[in-house]
């Protein structure tokens, strides 16, 4: 089946797009093994030659028995099956080297190897357990074409001790086909069919069991049905069939999903030489970030997240992420955020031989507007502050400092709530809202300086049935009441708090020495219940 590109065809428009775009599909046929080998042989087993070493099998439980999940390549040469008894493998080879399998870990090596790969492109997709997607689409230009960029990827990889398999192709379809059943790594648009043709059902991404059934009826290979009436295959088959063969053919749309977020901008730098010291990689982030400035500056825009990648010479990669309290262009700022980051983190930042590739990233951005302070007479007394906010989190972290702020609450535990300062503008609108409290309310309503966030329990002895406290114990002390002001009746929220919650009456007392608290009682004398006293907070 082919595709006809005419100017009726009202699929012409998205059968171009997809054919435009360049999938790059990475399989991993031994990522377990992969993983073992390097922790037992280091990085460079592959390129030093495999060791003398006996078949390499992982087992896990299916179904109540163990057996075997993932093979390396020797295991596979001996004739061992996936879903194999463990039993039955080590009656066929003794000295199997059978090991439990650990989906975390191997996830976790699938995850570094995808962050590897956003050296070539930042459109990284996870495939299932054991391979991935790139979007190349306009990048293969920066390696010297897509057959350059190809083999600079399996090379790197194969240096770092990983076996791979890859292709490149119009659709994630055929790019994933040929990667696991072909020969050919790189194909045009054009030959989509004639690569597909001799390749097996399996290269279509079917069920195992509608390859058996395609398999009685004699339709063993992809050329079997290319040309074939649609209308009996779909019938007897299903539709899953023909969509698949459209998406190897590119002729539908099959979406992939990045595993992170694509940054609206970015900056790189290709190191001839590896860096490892902090200083080496400040100045070369504050170059980046002067690389960012004019780009930003064009949009009228200032970066919120920054995203510092360091992707190191035995394929590691670090990734550091700076937030700022407001929009930020300038380069000395940006770096200075990083300077601090890598103090924080670095026990954690381990160098080894240095790092080849540092990209700068503006994952989130907001409009910037520019001021110009020096001729206004009244300096933006928010940027100091905005910088030691961003200083503060780059060092502590993003939740080191908290701004209270009101909140609809008559409950004074409630009033207020400590929120995470995020942006620098919330220390306007917080006043904004302090100062639209209207000044009566505030004078009928002291609060103390000091209010605890729980109200901790008093012994009381007060006049009944409404009367102020003459004394109390806290803390194992006493005090003598001198002087009483209240009481201050503030009901409970029963939407929060139920409809049986009692209300409280509050007292601003001082004792004999000079001291003041704030007390309430909860409940009433002569009530069903006995009233409790409690401190909720004292006076400077």
């Amino acid at each position: 089946m082919t595709a006809a590109f005419t100017p009726s065809n009202p699929y012409q428009p998205l059968l171009r797009q997809i054919q435009n775009q360049r999938i790059l599909s990475l399989d991993f046929p031994h990522l377990p093994a992969d993983r073992v080998a390097r922790s037992r042989w280091g990085t460079s087993w592959l390129s030093r030659g495999r060791p003398e070493h006996p078949p390499i099998v992982f087992a896990d439980r299916v179904r109540n028995a163990m057996r075997l999940v993932a093979l390396d390549g020797l295991a596979e040469k001996s004739g061992f099956q996936l879903g194999q008894g463990v039993a039955e493998a080590r009656a066929m080879c003794p000295e199997v080297d059978v090991l439990p399998s650990d989906r975390a870990a191997d996830r976790a090596l699938l995850e570094g190897l995808a962050d590897w790969c956003s050296r070539y492109t930042p459109l990284v997709a996870l495939d299932g357990e054991t391979a991935l997607y790139l979007d190349i689409t306009g990048c293969a230009h920066l390696l010297g074409g897509e057959k350059s960029l190809l083999d600079d990827l399996l090379a790197r990889l194969f240096h770092l001790g990983i076996e791979a398999r890859a292709a490149i192709s119009s659709s994630a379809g055929l790019s994933w086909a040929v990667a696991r059943f072909g020969a050919q790594s790189v194909i045009a648009p054009e030959e989509a069919a004639r690569v597909l043709s001799p390749l097996p059902m399996a290269a279509l991404r079917l069920p195992a069991d509608m390859i058996e059934t395609l398999g009685r009826v004699g339709l063993k290979q992809v050329g079997d049905i290319i040309e074939a009436p649609r209308a009996p295959l779909a019938r007897r088959f299903g539709s899953m069939l023909l969509l698949r063969l459209d998406q190897a053919m590119g002729l539908e749309d099959e979406p992939l999903s990045p595993r992170l977020p694509v940054a609206s901008l970015s900056a790189e730098r290709r190191l001839s030489e590896p860096v490892q010291g902090e200083d080496d990689i400040f100045v070369l982030t504050q170059e980046l970030a002067a690389r960012l400035k004019p780009e930003l500056e064009k949009r009228g825009e200032g970066g919120r997240l920054f995203e510092l990648l360091l992707f190191r010479v035995d394929g590691r990669v670090f990734r550091i992420a700076a937030g700022t309290s407001s929009p930020l262009i300038e380069p000395g700022r940006i770096a200075g955020l990083f300077r601090e980051r890598l103090q924080a983190v670095h026990d954690d930042l381990d160098a080894g031989f240095g790092f080849e590739i540092l990209r700068l990233s503006v994952p989130r951005s907001e409009k910037y507007e520019v001021m110009q302070e020096d001729f206004s007479g009244t300096p933006d007394r928010e940027r100091p502050l905005a910088a030691f906010a961003d200083r503060v989190m780059a060092r502590l972290g993003a939740e080191s400092l908290f701004l209270p702020v009101l909140s609809e609450s008559h409950v004074p535990e409630r009033a207020a709530v400590f929120q995470p300062l995020a942006d620098v503008g919330m220390l306007k609108t917080a006043e904004e809202a302090a100062c639209s409290v209207p000044v009566a309310l505030l004078a009928a309503s002291v609060r103390p300086q000091r209010l605890f966030q729980s109200p901790e329990p008093v012994e009381a002895v007060a006049e009944v049935p409404e009367g102020p406290p003459r004394s109390f114990r806290w803390r194992r002390s006493l005090h003598r009441i001198a002087r009483a002001e209240g009481p201050e009746r503030i009901a409970a929220e029963w939407w929060v708090d139920g409809e049986k919650a009692a209300e409280r009456d509050y007292f601003r007392v001082e004792d004999e020495r000079g001291r003041r608290f704030w007390l309430f009682r909860e409940g009433h004398y002569g009530g069903p219940t006995q009233p409790r006293w409690f401190m909720h907070g004292v006076f400077a």
